[in-house]
């Protein structure tokens, strides 16, 4: 018997049969996403939660041991509260340190025992303010820029004063007393009438240098640096944990 035709109507009851097939499975595979992502979202706001639980409760333990240890202090201290105080500043003068205003000081007590006045004392302190910044360097400015002198020689500047070579050893320069009495001769010879002269003038001609002006912004430094050496520390400074020169 032949096979019968397959009408119209059955072809499309087979396709509708198989699209709805294809979208329940497609709904059960989104369902499952849903699923799991919900699932996944679930275990992270666990985890969170149970982190925030941790935190709290650590930070609340610290609090607690902190205060244990503060009310221990507090009763060592026979009830009083405990004294939560920054550490004092480093002692100093015009932003030297105690090391700078040692060099200073040996200044200033060459000065006295050459019986120059104060003022001369101020202005050799300024001098090695502008030179070396209180620091007795063994170096100058050929190796940190290069400078030369005006017949294209390397400076041999070292120490607190800077100086060279003509104004004797390397040693003697580098001996801070040495360095400060050869700065006191220089000026008594260079300037003798320096008391009518601003002191960046006379440091100006006594070391030589290119700029007549260099010092006077170190003025009032050392104006305050040697008053707060001589124990007289001015308005605004103080002398505390800086040990004044030795009386002359």
């Amino acid at each position: 018997m032949p096979d019968r035709p397959v009408t119209a109507s059955r072809r499309s009851r087979t396709r509708s049969g198989a699209a709805r097939r294809r979208r329940r499975a497609t709904s059960r595979r989104a369902a499952t996403r849903k699923n799991r992502t919900a699932s996944i979202l679930r275990g992270l706001a666990i985890t969170a939660a149970v982190t925030a639980v941790m935190l709290f409760a650590g930070v609340m333990v610290t609090i607690a041991i902190a205060a244990h240890a503060l009310n221990d202090f507090a009763q060592d201290r026979g009830g009083a509260a405990p004294l939560l105080t920054p550490p004092p500043p480093e002692p100093g003068i015009a932003g030297y340190g105690v090391d700078q205003l040692a060099h200073a000081c040996t200044i200033i007590t060459v000065g006295r025992g050459l019986a120059l006045e104060e003022r001369d004392q101020t202005i050799a302190v300024m001098t090695a303010m502008g030179e070396s910044s209180l620091r007795n360097l063994s170096y100058g400015d050929w190796e940190t820029s290069g400078v030369t002198n005006p017949d294209g020689s390397r400076t041999t500047s070292v120490g607190l004063f800077q100086q060279q070579d003509n104004w004797g050893s390397r040693d003697a320069r580098l001996d801070p007393s040495t360095a400060a009495t050869l700065f006191y001769r220089a000026m008594v010879a260079r300037v003798p009438e320096r008391a009518g002269l601003e002191p960046t003038l006379v440091a100006h001609r006594t070391q030589v240098n290119a700029d007549p002006q260099h010092y006077a912004r170190y003025w009032e430094s050392a104006v305050r640096v040697v008053a707060a050496l001589n124990a007289e520390p001015l308005s605004g400074d103080s002398a505390r944990g800086v040990p004044p020169c030795p009386s002359p």
